[in-house]
């Protein structure tokens, strides 16, 4: 071993000059180096926000619109807030349940949603009183107030026709054209068909009297053949009610027809049937202007003395008997006077006031002329037209 190799080794133990700033200049430099690498991390950290930030505007101004249209991002609504709008004409078909009833109102635009109106109908405990029928109701209403709509009459869509006793047929179709606006000949091209009116067989085709006088209530697009068939069905039902034999149907209605042209009170009716029978009895002349005057086409207050010498199957002075039809229709009061006529032997009547219709009875001819002379005091007093037996 040489003296150099020692000197270094001893002299290894010992700092050199300079060597003490050496170190200090490192920690400075590795100093310098955490600092500038805190730097970098925090515009990193600020350059991420940014982006995340530039991002959440992105999706909240473009991206979130679009997902608002799916159902499956935000529930659709199933009603419509009201008031409402414009109006449509909706039809309840019979039997029709909330689900059904909440489809056709759905597409027709009333309620938003059948699920809406379903659920107001379950709701409503009034619901199931709802009337099958055309209603005019609001669009774009809540389904609740849609169930109340439907339960209130005001809104049903209806065509009323009120037929008063003792119309004769074309006064009928007359009646009927003017309410519903459809023409006579429509109706009378849809009487052709007496299967589908339901016209029955013994009344020859003539559907005279077969017409009961009452207030039709019809929806609209009632065909002019519906409207026939109610009215003959009526007239069936009231028979039926009266347990009217099927063969005597219309005998009944060509005696209640004259007993109605003839009499205006329940007492007088059931007297002029009584006194019909009394003359059929003994085979006399039933001599009924009302007759005449249908026959001949005319009004009674419109008969001349000439006319009551026209031979027609109508004139009931000419011919004894019933005539070959009803001459109007009558109603529930005077058929029920044929069927269960007054006790009485009484073969004439007369009308002696003919503004109250006081009308007078009697059993002998000597009787009926001092009542014919009051008939006609009264008329001179008033000017007015005869009407009797």
């Amino acid at each position: 071993m040489n003296d150099v190799f020692l000197d270094d080794i001893v002299g290894s133990g010992q700092p050199e000059p300079g060597r003490r700033g050496t170190r200090r200049d490192g920690r400075k430099e590795r100093e310098r180096a955490r600092k500038a690498r805190r730097r970098r991390s925090f515009a990193a950290l600020a350059i991420s926000l940014l982006v995340v930030a530039g991002l959440v505007v992105v999706v909240w101004q473009f991206l979130l619109p679009s997902l608002g249209n799916l159902s499956v991002a935000t529930p659709a609504a199933e009603d419509y807030p009201g008031p409402g709008l414009g109006s449509v004409e909706v039809t309840i078909p019979a039997g029709a349940t909330g689900a059904q009833m909440g489809s056709l109102l759905e597409e027709s635009g009333v309620v938003l949603t059948a699920k809406a109106f379903t659920r107001a109908f379950t709701d409503n405990p009034d619901a199931a009183g709802i009337q099958p029928g055309t209603y005019r109701l609001l669009q774009k209403i809540p389904a609740a107030d849609a169930v109340n709509a439907l339960l209130n009459p005001e809104n049903r869509v209806q065509t009323k026709v009120t037929i008063p006793e003792g119309y004769r047929l074309e006064q009928i179709l007359q009646k009927l054209s003017s309410v519903t606006t459809i023409s006579e000949d429509d109706f009378r091209e849809a009487m052709k068909d007496t299967e589908a009116t339901g016209l029955p067989a013994e009344a020859g085709g003539n559907y005279e009297g077969w017409l009961f006088p009452a207030t039709y209530t019809f929806e609209p697009g009632t065909a002019p053949v519906e409207m026939i068939k109610e009215m003959v069905a009526k007239t069936m039902s009231v028979l039926d009610a009266h347990k009217v034999a099927e063969g005597d149907r219309e005998r009944v209605l060509i005696m209640a027809s004259l007993v109605e042209r003839e009499a205006r009170t329940s007492e007088d009716r059931a007297k002029v049937a009584r006194a019909i029978m009394n003359r059929l009895d003994i085979d006399m002349a039933l001599k009924i202007d009302a007759s005449v005057a249908y026959g001949l086409n005319k009004s009674g207050a419109d008969l001349t003395l000439a006319d009551l010498k026209v031979d027609t199957p109508y004139n009931l002075y000419v011919h004894t008997g019933l005539p070959p039809s009803p001459i109007a229709s009558p109603g529930d009061d005077s058929i029920s006077a044929v069927l269960n006529p007054a006790d009485g032997p009484w073969l004439f009547w007369v009308t002696v006031n003919l503004d109250t219709g006081e009308t007078k009875f009697a059993t002998t001819n000597a009787e009926h002329e001092k009542n014919v002379a009051e008939l006609r005091a009264w008329q001179a007093a008033h000017s007015g037209d005869s009407s009797g037996g």
